[in-house]
């Protein structure tokens, strides 16, 4: 039997180590009460990069069904992902003219955050959202969602229906698709002959310089370079004409697709730069990949080094936040209620819970003014200054806010 773990795009045998974070939980598996004793299922976190084509990659140890059909994460309550999801809506618009006429699609549409701005517009929206108790909150704002995961047999299903995208959108879930190949596939069969994709996601190079290991969890099934993006909606007759590199998630690009046959899409020269930029930079290389590992290592020492320092001194530390990244590095370092009393969210479908793994529980932010800590650890750093702004009153008594991704920061 071939128990060779192989490229999900090229199929390649994959033989080298990205990074190994050892065994983690599902990092959206939140923990009630009446869970803590019971076994909780740990898998390995172990990213490989393909030495053809540099996808870097985790192998699927649990189907997307199992992860998604319950899910925590609701983007509303971000206020920065508000913001961007409603400057992006106007720039499309203002670009290629979306209006009453034309048909958006979201795949993963979340709780409706993006799609409510396009139908403010008058524009004509479907979101696609596999996770239920998500897709109820969308159709709880008058957003048309159906729940199911997308792929080329969903698309097909839409198309035979008759419906198909001026503009097809994936924020944050091209990463998160097992199936690559199926995946881009249905995004060429469910684009109009003259429709737009527009994807974001992650960008390696950024994780790669900032030390962002944190966001490498098990939903995030690949990891992308813009060479290895191009080539594989290239590989299903896509061209990317366009992209842009945005600050969400520590780093991220936005590209913008259209079908081969598509000669209406010039080629911007972004799109060539970009390529040139990573070729610089050693993305079309082994040995760029393969040496990540040894700053993941020394970034865990650091942090573990001032969590100890801190605490031997006397001082209290809680954390705001429950994300998915915060639970990847609270797991491979260690770090429970021993370093962090307890955290803090505003969504209301993680307060009460318990962090998985490290059992840290999870409460609402109020708590931080009745117990009053030396130190605010926050979790999800992308968002940094829209935390320490809800927070500011933490320096009435002196707290102060500590980043630990990309590196220990503390500020005043």
């Amino acid at each position: 039997m071939d128990i060779t773990n192989r490229c999900r795009f090229c199929d390649a045998p994959l033989n080298y180590t990205f990074v190994d974070l050892g065994m983690s939980p599902l990092a959206n598996s939140y923990i009630k009460a009446d869970q803590l004793n019971k076994m909780e299922p740990f898998y390995p976190l172990h990213t490989y990069v393909c030495d053809r084509c540099f996808l870097v990659q985790l192998i699927e140890f649990e189907s997307p069904a199992s992860i998604f059909s319950d899910y925590a994460y609701f983007s509303s309550f971000s206020d920065s992902m508000l913001q961007h999801a409603k400057e992006y809506v106007q720039m499309m618009i203002e670009r290629f003219g979306f209006n009453f006429h034309s048909q958006v699609i979201e795949i993963a549409s979340n709780d409706g955050y993006l799609l409510q701005y396009f139908k403010e517009k008058g524009v004509p929206v479907l979101g696609i959202e596999p996770a239920e108790n998500v897709a109820r909150a969308a159709i709880g704002k008058g957003i048309q969602t159906i729940s199911k995961f997308f792929g080329t047999s969903t698309a097909k299903e839409f198309s035979e229906d008759g419906i198909q995208g001026d503009l097809l959108i994936g924020n944050n879930v091209l990463a998160h698709v097992p199936n690559l190949n199926d995946f881009v596939e249905g995004l060429k069969v469910a684009l109009k002959p003259e429709g737009v994709i527009t994807m974001e996601f992650p960008h390696i190079m950024r994780l790669i310089e900032q030390n962002l290991f944190d966001t490498i969890y098990h939903e995030h099934f690949s990891y992308f370079s813009f060479k290895t993006v191009k080539d594989v909606f290239e590989f299903h007759a896509l061209t990317i004409f366009d992209v842009d590199e945005v600050e969400t998630h520590g780093g991220s690009l936005r590209i913008y697709a259209c079908h081969k046959e598509d000669n209406s899409r010039n080629i911007t020269n972004k799109v060539n730069a970009l390529i040139s930029k990573e070729i610089e930079e050693g993305l079309n290389t082994l040995e760029y990949y393969v040496t990540f590992s040894e700053n993941v290592k020394e970034a865990k020492r650091k942090i573990l080094d001032f969590l100890v320092r801190e605490k031997r001194a006397g001082k209290s530390i809680v954390a705001y936040g429950a994300p998915a990244k915060g639970n990847t590095l609270l797991n491979y370092c260690g770090i429970r209620t021993d370093f962090i009393d307890y955290t803090v969210d505003r969504s209301p479908h993680k307060q009460g819970h318990y962090l998985p793994g490290v059992h840290i529980p999870i409460n609402h932010p109020d708590k931080i003014i009745e117990t009053k800590p030396d130190y605010l650890v926050i979790l999800p750093w992308n968002i940094k200054n829209e935390i320490m702004e809800q927070m500011s009153h933490i320096r009435e008594w002196g707290g102060q806010f500590v980043v630990l991704i990309p590196e220990v920061m503390v500020f005043g």
